[in-house]
């Protein structure tokens, strides 16, 4: 889920871009916009950051080994192939 610190502040700049007469709403106001924001934000299919970084993270480090893997992979395909011997 998002940070409850930007949902407020994102509350916040849609209070603050009504007309003065429903700014005087307040706190009421602000309050039900945090709410709808949380409601819809948890219908979407998002990640926070810190998994996208984690993600990330493992994502590379798979992206290092397949070129490890690959690596090796060329070397064994450059090895002459050993013909079984006749008796």
């Amino acid at each position: 889920m998002l940070d409850p610190q930007n949902l407020e502040s994102l509350a916040r700049q849609l209070q603050n871009a009504l007309p003065q007469s429903l700014k005087n709403v307040g706190s009421d106001l602000e309050e039900k916009f945090k709410q709808i924001l949380q409601a819809q934000l948890a219908k979407l299919d998002i990640v926070t950051r810190e998994e996208f970084e984690v993600q990330s993270q493992v994502l590379l480090r798979t992206r290092e080994k397949l070129i490890v893997l690959e690596a090796r992979l060329d070397q064994l395909a450059e090895q002459p192939v050993e013909q079984p011997s006749t008796p």
